[in-house]
């Protein structure tokens, strides 16, 4: 593939050239360091001109240039190194005249290697004790540098562009390499604290062959010597608790999980958590061993547990409020959950514009959804929001004081769920019970459900002692130590939206010998009234481009569509198929749509047309599939 260069890509690359004529290697060779940055602030930022002259120390430092004048015979310039910058100080009489054209050809992003005494530059008004600095004795060119950095005092200021190109990102921006050193100190003191507890630290498989653990969409990978399907886990659950069966009593995983699922501000495709299970415990040790462990990190690495986070300060000194969810949703709704009928919970869905899916009409799932809506925002935290309904908690041990309801909290910061804890379910014909109404679940459509993981059952059949189990989301706990509200931020390389007219390189292992069943398909008859041809005539059907595609807030059906119809207005059509489509995977497509339909107000959104699916039933289950057809029809193409 030929590729392009600019200007001063050319002129780099000439100077690369340069280089090897000289008998230099552009991409060098190991540099032995001796001190760097940080350890020369530490040492002698404390001294002043004199001193720093009559301790005469010498040291050997690399870094990248950042910044670079000159001054006739004498060049300053800051070279960075991971933990910030220093000033290099070059003199052509002590390098010599060779070097020093060296030193004027190099470019800002060169990295270099050079030693030195520690030196202090002479005071001035911006600095009345001078700059501390490295005075250089010899100088190393290290790498070439083929590309120019970002201008100096706006960096990356494209966002999307600071993510895709971290490695960028981190040259420019402070606070990113902050949050990037952040990160693995917050990890290391999460192990801590449970390796002090005598847990201990465990690996379980990334590919499952049961989905389970949680609830959530998976991705699905394929085994070529298997020839089996698997899941990428969403959960590292299940597995931890059959060695808490095998009498490890105390484990715990920090690990990646990945779901298929909507991308937003706390929610990246794949993502970090910590799950521990503790033999002989229960609910209540499961708050006291989150409240310590937040605690406690908090000031491992930040030196206090008061936050600031927007508008709301923090603490994370024990103890943390409790909430009871039902009674959270009663106080909102006026309603009591704990005693109403069915049809009366359906009501008061309706009453605040929230959509039930098949699987949820039900109290469990009604009491969830309502707390969602209207309290989970209030939950400013910390706070332990407890006592979930059965329906929506699995593989949490029932109330015994209301068996409706489940052993299980969830801790909430600012709106914002930080973890999940159980008393964990060890009965397994109570397990078994529920994992097959998951499967019920599963059959209205709920494609998060569970499957049934006979294994786990039989694991639990050779007993397994009372157990406190809790996952904590890594990621978002790094958000809130960092002072951050994107979870982008916090990880080095979020999955990204393709850009405009980039291609999926990614190869697609095409079964050639795929056979389609289509014996169980039902397909709705056709209809034997008549349409006059004028009539139909008159619906102006047109190729239409997907620009955007997000979630409708508080709507777990609705998708909103900005669409490119080949007029210079983008069209916005909302569209019920979120549970067979994820946003993300449908920009860039071609769809067709009726364009001359009137405009319909759906969740105060007006939608402007109609996109065409493919919809048929299939063992009692409702299938769908957008329309799709080739992009190499444009925008705005009629059908006929």
């Amino acid at each position: 593939m030929e590729r392009e260069f600019n200007d001063q890509e050319k002129v780099r690359r000439q100077k690369m050239e340069d280089l090897r004529a000289k008998g230099i290697d552009p991409f060098g060779h190991a540099y032995e360091r001796t001190a760097n940055s940080k350890s020369i602030r530490e040492d002698y930022d404390g001294f002043n001109k004199e001193e720093l002259e009559t301790k005469n120390v010498e040291v050997s430092i690399a870094g990248r240039i950042m910044s670079k004048r000159r001054m006739g015979k004498m060049c300053f310039m800051h070279i960075l190194d991971k933990d910030g910058q220093i000033q290099l100080v070059i003199n052509k009489a002590d390098v010599g005249e060779e070097v020093y054209e060296l030193v004027k050809a190099n470019d800002i992003g060169d990295i270099i290697g050079v030693k030195g005494v520690v030196y202090r530059t002479n005071p001035n008004d911006n600095n009345p004790k001078g700059e501390l600095s490295v005075y250089v004795k010899e100088y190393t060119h290290l790498s070439k540098a083929l590309r120019p950095l970002p201008e100096k005092f706006h960096g990356l200021t494209d966002v999307e562009e600071r993510y895709r190109r971290r490695y960028v990102d981190l040259i420019m921006n402070d606070e990113a390499r902050r949050i990037a050193f952040l990160r693995p100190r917050i990890i290391r003191a999460i192990q801590q604290n449970f390796d002090r507890q005598g847990l201990v630290e465990v690996e379980t498989p990334v590919l499952n062959p049961i989905l389970g653990g949680a609830s959530a969409r998976p991705f699905i990978t394929h085994h070529n010597a298997l020839n089996k399907e698997f899941y990428l886990r969403i959960a590292t659950e299940l597995y931890l608790k059959r060695l808490i069966v095998g009498g490890m009593e105390g484990v715990y995983e920090i690990g990646r999980l990945f779901r298929n699922e909507g991308m937003d501000l706390k929610h990246n495709p794949e993502f970090t958590t910590v799950e521990a299970y503790v033999a002989y415990s229960d609910l209540e040790g499961m708050m006291k061993l989150c409240e310590d462990l937040f605690e406690e990190v908090s000031m491992k690495v930040l030196g206090t547990t008061e936050l600031q986070t927007g508008d709301h300060s923090i603490s994370l000194k024990a103890p943390f409020k409790r909430v009871n969810m039902t009674d959270a949703v009663n106080e909102k709704t006026g309603k009591d959950f704990r005693n109403i009928s069915l049809e009366e919970a359906e009501e008061v869905c309706k009453t605040f514009h929230i959509e039930l899916q098949k699987h949820e009409h039900d109290l469990g799932h009604i009491i969830n959804n309502l707390f969602e809506t209207l309290c989970e925002e209030d939950m400013t935290g910390p706070v332990f929001v407890y006592g979930h309904p059965l329906e929506i908690s699995p593989l949490a041990k029932k109330d015994p004081e209301d068996p409706r309801f489940t052993l299980r909290f969830e801790l909430y910061i600012n709106g914002t769920e930080y973890a999940n804890a159980f008393t964990e379910l060890n009965d397994p014909i109570d397990q078994y019970e529920r994992f097959e109404n998951q499967l019920k679940a599963k059959e209205l459509g709920d494609d998060e459900a569970s499957d049934m993981d006979l294994d786990y059952v039989e694991a639990l059949e050779y007993g397994m002692p009372p157990t406190g189990g809790i996952g904590i989301g890594i990621d978002r706990f790094v958000m809130l130590l960092a002072g951050t509200d994107s979870i982008r931020e916090v990880l080095l390389f979020p999955t990204m939206k393709p850009r405009e007219g980039e291609k999926n390189t990614v190869r697609k292992i095409e079964n050639t010998n795929e056979v389609i069943d289509f014996s169980k398909v039902e397909i709705e008859p056709l209809f034997e009234e008549m349409v006059d041809f004028d009539a139909f005539a008159k619906s102006d059907f047109r190729a239409v481009k997907v620009l955007a595609c997000e979630a409708v807030p508080k709507s777990k059906k609705l998708l909103k569509f900005t669409l490119n119809d080949g007029t210079d207005t983008p069209r916005t059509i909302l569209s019920g198929i979120h549970e067979y489509y994820e946003p993300e995977e449908l920009i860039g497509k071609t769809c067709i749509a009726i364009v001359n339909l009137p405009s319909k107000a759906m969740m105060g959104i007006d939608s402007c047309g109609m996109l065409i699916s493919a919809v048929h039933h299939e063992e009692g289950a409702e299938k769908l599939h957008l329309l799709q057809v080739d992009d190499h029809i444009p925008a705005g193409a009629k059908l006929y």
